[in-house]
């Protein structure tokens, strides 16, 4: 099962003088991404280098930031992966310290600089949603929102014509559990429709 973060965590590593600042967060999306990766820009401007790595289906990605071809970026995301993490971005901002790591050095670097924030950081599984649709008659409206309830789905829309029809989503691991519920509640008056 595949998880996020609940809150962004921090690491800091001093080696050879260098300093790596590190941070995992949760992150939807490459846009939101490109926008936290353009304010540490901002904050650190002294920084020589800030490396990313994103895993969010697919707009993964892993950007070295001028550090040599796959020395951070792609470690950075290889850690993330061994986690099983979904929608999380990790930055480290490297400050020169004025002595050459190596290929090898930067790789542990920036792996090392990941793997500490991720030591204490909160994981929290995701749920796959699915989205249904149905119709039921007017006297049943009360049943089927009192089941939403209590299966913790979430109505997204409601129509009122010759019957109410209803959108609703709700974790993939019990969907099947609140039809069969649904059914049996409104003595099978309820129609299912293509969502």
């Amino acid at each position: 099962m595949p998880y996020s973060l609940a809150q962004a965590v921090h690491s800091e590593l001093i080696i050879k003088k260098s300093r790596f600042i590190g941070c995992v967060e949760p992150c939807a999306d490459r846009a939101t991404a490109l926008v936290r990766v353009a304010e540490l820009r901002t904050q650190h401007v002294g920084a020589v280098h800030v490396c990313w790595a994103l895993l969010a289906g697919g707009q993964s990605a892993a950007v070295d930031d001028g550090e040599p071809s796959g020395t951070a970026g792609r470690p950075m995301l290889e850690v993330m992966r061994h986690q099983d993490l979904e929608g999380v971005l990790a930055t480290v901002v490297r400050y020169w310290g004025g002595v050459k790591l190596g290929a090898g050095g930067l790789v542990r670097a920036y792996t090392d600089s990941v793997a500490q924030a991720l030591l204490t950081a909160t994981k929290v599984p995701l749920q796959r949603l699915v989205q249904l649709r149905c119709t039921v008659p007017y006297a049943q409206e009360g049943v089927l929102r009192r089941e939403l309830d209590a299966a913790q789905a979430t109505l997204t829309q409601v129509e009122h014509g010759s019957q109410v029809e209803l959108w609703f989503s709700l974790a993939e691991s019990g969907s099947a559990t609140l039809v069969s519920r649904l059914n049996d509640a409104t003595q099978g008056r309820i129609g299912w429709l293509t969502a």
